[in-house]
Parts: C-alpha cells; sequence; structure tokens
C-alpha cells in the first residue's frame, strides 16, 4: 500500500480512537443530525483546512471548498449550481448564523487569475471559473500598476475577498436574512507566513489582524 494511503489511514484509526472510543457524546448528538454555527466558503488548497486551523470539533462548521474561495452570484437557471446549492442549504436548511469567506496568501487560483491571458488561459474549467473574480483583478491591475507582481498578487486575493461578499448579497434569502440581523456575513484572510489570521471590516474597507501567531 502507497504511504499516502497509509497515512490517510493510520489518521482515521486516530480519529475513530479520538471520538468513538468508549461512550462518545459528540457523536451520540451527531447520529441524530448537524447544527454547524456557521458556513466557512474555503480555497481547496492543502494547507488551508478550515476545521484544522480553528480547531473545530466534527459538527461545528460546514465547509464550501473551491479553488481560490469563490461564490458566483445569484443565477437562478436550471444549469447545475454546486457552489450555489450548499450555500443555499446552509443558509436556508441548517440556518447556519455566521458564512465565512475564508481566503489565503500565495493562492494558486488567484495567481493562475493574475497571470493568465488570451494566448495563455489558465485551463480547461479554471479559465471560467476565475472569471468570477475577474473584476477584483481588473481593479488592482488599475491601482496598483507600478507594484510589484507579490503587492498585486495579496491585494488581488484581498479584493476577490471582498467582490465575493457582494456576490454572496445577491442572493435574496441571503440579503433578506443580514438584513434581518439573522445573519453575518465575514471574509478572513489566512497568511500562512506569518500564521496571521485577517478580517475584513467595513467602515475602514480593510484588513486588519483578528488574532496574532504566538511565538
Amino acid at each position: 500500500m502507497e504511504e499516502a494511503i497509509k497515512k490517510l489511514l493510520h489518521g482515521f484509526r486516530s480519529f475513530r480512537e479520538n471520538y468513538f472510543a468508549g461512550d462518545s457524546e459528540l457523536f451520540e448528538q451527531l447520529k441524530h443530525g448537524q447544527r454547524p454555527k456557521a458556513l466557512v466558503i474555503a480555497c481547496s488548497d492543502s494547507r488551508v483546512d478550515p476545521a484544522l486551523l480553528t480547531a473545530c470539533d466534527p459538527g461545528d462548521i460546514f465547509v464550501i471548498r473551491n479553488i481560490a474561495n469563490l461564490v458566483p452570484p445569484y443565477e437562478p437557471d436550471s444549469r447545475h449550481h454546486g457552489v450555489s446549492a450548499a450555500i443555499e442549504y446552509a443558509v436556508n436548511c441548517l440556518k447556519v448564523e455566521h458564512v465565512i469567506i475564508l481566503g489565503h496568501s500565495d493562492c494558486g487560483g488567484i495567481h493562475a487569475l493574475m497571470e493568465r491571458t488570451a494566448d495563455r488561459p489558465a485551463g480547461e474549467f479554471l479559465e471560467a471559473w476565475l472569471d468570477l473574480a475577474e473584476p477584483a483583478k481588473q481593479a488592482v491591475c488599475r491601482q496598483l500598476q507600478t507594484s510589484s507582481d507579490t503587492t498585486r498578487h495579496r491585494a488581488c486575493e484581498e479584493a476577490s475577498l471582498v467582490l465575493m461578499l457582494e456576490n454572496l448579497l445577491s442572493f435574496p434569502w441571503v440579503r433578506e436574512k443580514v438584513e434581518r440581523g439573522r445573519l453575518k456575513l465575514h471574509a478572513w484572510y489566512f497568511h500562512i507566513a506569518t500564521g496571521r489570521l485577517f478580517g475584513f471590516d467595513r467602515q475602514s474597507n480593510e484588513f486588519h489582524v483578528l488574532t496574532e501567531a504566538e511565538n
């Protein structure tokens, strides 16, 4: 058996020992259903696991993961909308109280967005998917024309998060719950190199440190 699979199975055994050994009160509750308080929309990046980063137990958060943690706008048509369906389920069925869009530094999806050109598309499926964040790219390129690629990439990672908040509000039932105070939206940015977590503040229109890394 390959080492990668062995590691996963060993991890599952540890999971069983931690959560199922003896009488597990947590899974006694979870076998009857889930009641997460938050939906986290995160990147598929293997370094940014929402449950691991927030030390959550099973059942604490409902998670959607995709390339570059993008949220499509509300489009009520007959096409397949996996992300929209999951948002609808979390908000209307599970009645989560918070939606957190979790982005991160060194995002491969945002890098592909920033580097793609008409002659060099991002990929067969990535190209159309990354169109969701194209307005963020255009804004950053206008505002930071003379800045370094590193600066512009980070700015796009953050700008895309703010854009996705606006896309969330295009869903009528999301907007309604936000306006009634029953749902709160958050944009968080995890900086991998420093271990810092930033949150977007609408009043200042900036990201501020939510928690520092402990050295």
